[in-house]
């Protein structure tokens, strides 16, 4: 792992691809940073660094965007987070696999807040899809392709 190797940055609460995650990282000799306001499991891996946040409502996305820097890797399906981590040039990732990206982040955020208005005026459950293995198979190679890009960008300098 070179010094300036891309860091992955998982907003870790009801995250549900953290195998994947640590799957990719294993291979590609990357950190992986879970960040979360409690219950994560402990590791023994050096590569594997757990921060435990207070239990503000956006401590966990406030630590990660003072954290990360460009080309490092952020995985969350919160919009303002992804948000926040594409303007500083980040790689940002859904866990269905779906990238945020500076072309498509005013999108995601118009959608979001179309969708808390709908369900704030009663015309929207706010029911979401479950999570499938199709939306896991779909993560673990977008992530792979995004991890391999951002190390690529590193080794380029």
């Amino acid at each position: 792992m070179t010094e300036n190797a891309p860091v992955i940055y998982v907003d870790a609460d009801a995250c549900p691809v953290k195998d994947e995650v640590v799957k990719v990282a294993e291979r590609l000799d990357l950190v992986v940073t879970f960040v979360s306001n409690g219950g994560l499991r402990p590791s023994r891996d050096p590569m594997i660094r757990n921060v435990v946040v207070s239990k503000g409502a956006d401590a966990a996305d406030d630590w990660i965007v003072e954290n990360a820097r460009a080309n490092d890797i952020v995985i969350t399906a919160d919009i303002p987070l992804a948000a926040r981590t594409v303007a500083l040039g980040a790689h940002v990732l859904g866990p269905t696999g779906k990238p945020f990206t500076p072309e498509t982040i005013g999108m995601a955020v118009a959608m979001r807040d179309l969708k808390q208005h709908l369900r704030e005026t009663g015309e929207s459950k706010g029911y979401n899809a479950s999570f499938s293995a199709q939306d896991r198979s779909r993560f673990l190679g977008a992530l792979d392709q995004m991890a391999r890009r951002a190390v690529k960008s590193v080794q380029a300098q």
